[in-house]
């Protein structure tokens, strides 16, 4: 027990240092702050490019317009993401974030090519949607540190007292601003010099591409679901751990899947954050309480689960991982863990073979119910999938939740026992003190 609640700690130790570091909270906090643009541009996306052709037939002379809010928003995510993730980080130094956040938009748009199509000058947007994600992510965290580090050297300009705040504000900024955006357009300089001609091909081949690669394998989501699961069971809120680190690689991987979704082509990913949610985070929960509140012999875990199963239609575990509890409970350890990953393999193999559709990559905002989330990711059949995997994680739960009942049931009797002797002798004491009396 000693050695458990060592290791808990030093667990917990590693998982606070990660939540806490502040340019892994900026990237996690800021992607997520993107979340109503993915939204809008998710659903223009569905409703420009549902495959129903009598559908297609009646939106055919407004698709184009319908289709203007995908393009402005999912297919120029790196421009909202640089601004949002550089306005964290500035958060995160106590500064005001709105000029940092501005200079880091600024640096990426300086290395982001420029072209010519019939003597026009236009920015592609190649660079600004899924593929010039991970760009925005390094340029928003370098662009607003160094602006950050200049302005803690008071590299600014002073103005006197009884200037308007904002004038101060907008001339404090003035030289940092300049500062950064010389270093990016030596950046941008120096990438034309080689074979590569920009940063964002750099990135994108060297990095990003091997990435999505390692992280859109089954494996690669097998080892997030133990890491995830196991910190839970140490009482640490593994999802926050885990997706702070792949977030942005799941993420890509779905934007790819939302512009081939919308350009009527193949999907090329099964695995991203829209899988997770489909397979992992749902059924699982929802499976364990099913047998609580049906099965469950102990008026405890039955109360209990009553309780967590309505939260648990909208992703919404905690009642139960720490009502039951999970935490430290090394008779749940294994369905726990287990669960969510017979759920993704089951789901990834009905994937490879045709039975299931991919997901169409929409970030689905956080309570969507479990049946509506697969209608919303372009099928009905991955909404049946999802209520076909309940039962089988029923099945991966129900003998060690019988173990547990009967413990429950057993601690139950004798909590009852214990409570009727004492009513006895309560009962043994009163009598005997009215005969002495």
């Amino acid at each position: 027990m000693a050695n458990q609640k060592k290791l808990s700690h030093k667990l917990q130790k590693v998982a606070g240092k990660i939540q806490q570091n502040r340019y892994m909270s900026a990237i996690s906090n800021g992607l997520m702050s993107t979340l109503p643009f993915l939204i809008i541009g998710a659903f223009a996306t569905l409703f420009s490019a549902l495959a129903w052709e009598p559908y297609q037939n009646f939106i055919a002379p407004v698709k184009g317009i319908i289709g203007l809010a995908s393009t402005m928003t999912t297919g120029i995510i790196a421009v909202y993401a640089v601004f949002f993730i550089a306005y964290k980080l500035a958060q995160s130094f106590e500064k005001d974030p709105l000029v940092p956040a501005a200079t880091a938009l600024l640096s990426f748009l300086i290395v982001t090519p420029v072209q010519t199509f019939d003597k026009v000058r236009a920015l592609p947007l190649e660079w600004l949607g899924a593929q010039g994600l991970f760009v925005a992510m390094f340029i928003a965290l370098a662009a607003a540190r160094l602006y950050i580090w200049i302005v803690d050297r008071n590299w600014t300009i002073k103005m006197p007292e009884g200037v308007p705040p904002t004038v101060v504000k907008t001339f404090s900024g003035l030289i940092p601003a300049v500062l950064v955006a010389l270093v990016f357009v030596v950046v941008a300089g120096l990438f034309m010099q080689t074979s590569f001609g920009t940063v964002h091909k750099f990135i994108y081949t060297y990095l990003q591409v091997p990435l999505e690669g390692l992280g859109g394998s089954p494996g690669a989501l097998i080892i997030v679901l133990i890491i995830m699961q196991a910190l839970w069971m140490f009482g640490i809120h593994g999802a926050i751990v885990t997706l702070a680190i792949v977030k942005p690689i799941w993420m890509s991987l779905d934007l790819t899947n939302l512009d081939a979704f919308q350009a009527g082509a193949p999907l090329p990913n099964i695995i991203g954050l829209s899988f997770w949610y489909i397979y992992c985070n749902y059924a699982p929960m929802l499976g364990f309480a099913l047998l609580l509140v049906l099965l469950a012999k102990s008026k405890q875990l039955r109360t209990i689960g009553k309780l967590g199963l309505p939260g648990t239609f909208f992703s919404i575990h905690e009642p139960l991982i720490f009502g039951i509890p999970v935490v430290l409970n090394p008779l749940l350890a294994i369905p726990f863990i287990s669960a969510p990953i017979i759920c993704a393999i089951l789901g990834y193999a009905a994937t490879v073979i045709g039975l299931l559709p991919a997901p169409i990559g929409i970030y689905p905002a956080f309570g969507t119910p479990i049946f509506a989330l697969g209608f919303i990711e372009g099928s009905w059949r991955l909404a049946a999938a999802q209520l076909v995997l309940i039962p089988v994680s029923m099945l991966i739960y129900y003998p060690f939740f019988r173990t547990l009942d009967k413990q429950a049931v057993k601690r139950e009797l004798e909590a009852q026992e214990q409570e009727k002797q004492k009513q006895e002798s309560a009962t043994g004491t009163t009598a005997s003190s009215v005969i002495s009396s």
